[in-house]
């Protein structure tokens, strides 16, 4: 019965995995930057993680505007269109950099907003200088994005996973010697851990630059790149499709967010032990994005050639192949709820916190492994507008209220507050599938 699923893995798991080792990578860097910081104290932890809270919830607009990049270029490579593929990626880099840009000063504009938001002084003392610094990074990133999604839309997802790999070393080093002052650099603290961060993503882009001119793949699209350099009509079909999917992800990285801002509002140990959350959750996250990248690019193909009954046999076997991957993590995070935290940090009374968080952690893992994949196919047919709605209601009409009401100290505490992300990311899946069917259901890609 599955075995017509089950034989599309390999080709969904080689499209994915350069995706998820990338994003681990990244994962990998956010655990080490947190033990690092951690051994100064869950002051210096819970700053870091309101310093990112800030910095993901600007990102989240750039990373959406560079998704849809991805299902586009898919859909002009099934076509071999190549003169569309290439005003993608200068459109689209155009974009991504204005983006970053305009994203720099919001940052800055916000960041005074900390002192007022009921998060301990302290905390806020630590991660402004954190931020000033941090901040600059976005226009890198946003950069890299932009070039990520478009080696993603030709299906060579490897690309970015070498960028991203090396960029990590870079940054692990760099933090390593910042922050303590190893080997000859400046003790800068919280400050080196920014500082590396900034290096490491400079790099990153320039590392995707190389690449792209090494491969002659790929360098026959730089071929007079800064000729006609802005196409009207493909930047505002960028806009037009990458609006609603930044709505998606400020929707998605912001009910996230808000959890490090309620868990502050409670102490400096329940914001700490939810950035130990955070970066746990994100691990399987990571993997169940690989799993979406590789439905945004197979959906995309099919729709360049008008396959809807292919369409359907791809979506469905990369549905049973996340359920089957994160059935094994909710699993294991339920085994290892109380040892993981020990990693992070030696205060007991976070592990204890951190270890309870976890248990909701597992109890989301289909959940959220179901809507990543059914938005990167929902992104492949280019279908955005209802999406956008769906995630609106899910995460702010059902699941922040549930975080505010039951994470009060009264209630259920930092607890409460992952319940809500819970009843949100589950809301969501049902949604998306809702969607999702009744697109199928009419079974016409023209």
């Amino acid at each position: 019965m599955f075995s017509k699923y089950v034989k599309e893995f390999p080709t969904n798991l080689s499209l994915a995995y350069p995706v998820m080792i990338g994003q681990l990578g990244n994962v990998l860097v956010g655990f080490v930057d947190n033990v690092m910081v951690g051994k100064l104290g869950a002051s210096a932890l819970a700053a870091v993680s309101l310093g990112n809270g800030l910095f993901f919830l600007t990102l989240s607009l750039a990373i959406g505007f560079s998704l849809i990049i991805t299902p586009l270029v898919a859909e002009a490579d099934a076509q071999n269109n190549q003169q569309k593929i290439r005003s993608l990626l200068k459109n689209g880099l155009v974009l991504c950099t204005l983006t970053g840009g305009i994203l720099f000063v919001v940052i800055k504009l916000l960041q005074p907003f900390l002192e007022v938001l009921d998060q301990p002084v302290d905390v806020v003392a630590l991660a402004n200088p954190y931020i000033n610094i941090l901040a600059f990074s976005i226009v890198p990133l946003a950069i890299f994005q932009g070039l990520k999604q478009f080696s993603d839309g030709l299906s060579a997802t490897r690309y970015a996973m070498v960028a991203a790999i090396l960029g990590n070393v870079v940054n692990i080093f760099f933090n390593y010697v910042l922050i303590y002052g190893k080997w000859g650099f400046p003790k800068l603290l919280l400050e080196g851990a920014a500082l590396g961060t900034l290096i490491a993503r400079i790099l990153m882009v320039l590392l995707m630059v190389f690449l792209f001119y090494y491969k002659q793949n790929f360098r026959r699209y730089l071929n007079d790149f800064f000729k006609k350099l802005i196409d009207l009509d493909v930047l505002k079909k960028l806009v037009k499709l990458g609006l609603p999917v930044a709505l998606q992800m400020l929707f998605e990285f912001g009910i996230f967010v808000s959890s490090v801002f309620l868990s502050g509002s409670l102490s400096t140990e329940d914001q700490a032990a939810n950035q130990i959350a955070l970066n746990i959750a994100s691990v399987t996250f990571m993997i169940a994005v690989g799993l979406g990248v590789a439905a945004t690019i197979r959906t995309g193909n099919q729709v360049g050639k008008k396959d809807a009954k292919s369409l359907m046999r791809i979506t469905s076997s990369i549905l049973l192949l996340v359920f089957l991957i994160e059935l094994v993590f909710a699993i294991f995070l339920i085994a290892t709820k109380s040892y993981l935290p020990t990693f992070y940090i030696h205060d007991k009374n976070v592990i204890h916190i951190a270890a309870q968080l976890l248990v909701v952690v597992a109890c989301f893992q289909i959940s959220d492994g179901f809507q990543v994949v059914l938005l990167g196919t929902l992104r492949g047919l280019q279908d955005v507008n209802v999406p956008t709605l769906c995630l609106f209601f899910a995460y702010w009409c059902v699941g922040f209220p549930i975080s505010y009401f039951l994470g009060s100290q009264d209630l259920l505490g930092s607890t409460g507050i992952w319940v809500g992300l819970f009843a949100g990311l589950s809301t969501s899946s049902l949604l998306l599938y809702l969607r999702y069917s009744n697109l199928m259901a009419n079974r016409s890609l023209a």
